[in-house]
């Protein structure tokens, strides 16, 4: 078991960074034992990311990723997420917005729980980490 460091990685759709924003001023507020980091910038494409990517996402405790319509295009939030199952890390798929997500979600976040955008949902996931 890895070092705990207090540390979060947030996974997100360039689209929505907006909603990304709002998880963390939701997450300061509560005063969280918790920093909280991400890759604002998605290159997927790139192996050099990849690596820096991985290496991110396995330093942090764990992941929450906000899961929304946009996932589907999101190939780098894919990866943020594929890097935590395969690190066997603790991972928290939030419903990102009210929209509808699609019937059919790209592996890895496909046949997984995708619990609803809530407070107790959240702490009840940073304080298992």
């Amino acid at each position: 078991m890895a070092a705990k460091t207090n540390k979060v990685f947030i996974s997100f759709a360039l689209r929505d960074i907006k909603l990304r924003d709002q998880l963390l001023e939701q997450l300061n507020k509560e005063q969280t034992a918790f920093s909280f980091v991400d890759m604002p910038v998605k290159q997927s494409w790139e192996p050099a990311w990849k690596e820096e990517c991985r290496d991110k996402v396995t330093g942090c405790d764990g992941v929450i990723a906000l899961i929304t319509k946009n996932v589907v295009r999101a190939d780098g939030q894919l990866w943020e997420i594929r890097c935590a199952y395969e690190g066997r890390m603790p991972v928290l798929l939030l419903h990102g917005d009210a929209e509808k997500l699609p019937s059919k979600l790209p592996d890895p976040v496909g046949e997984r729980e995708i619990e609803a955008w809530n407070w107790p949902a959240i702490s009840s996931f940073l304080n298992r980490l």
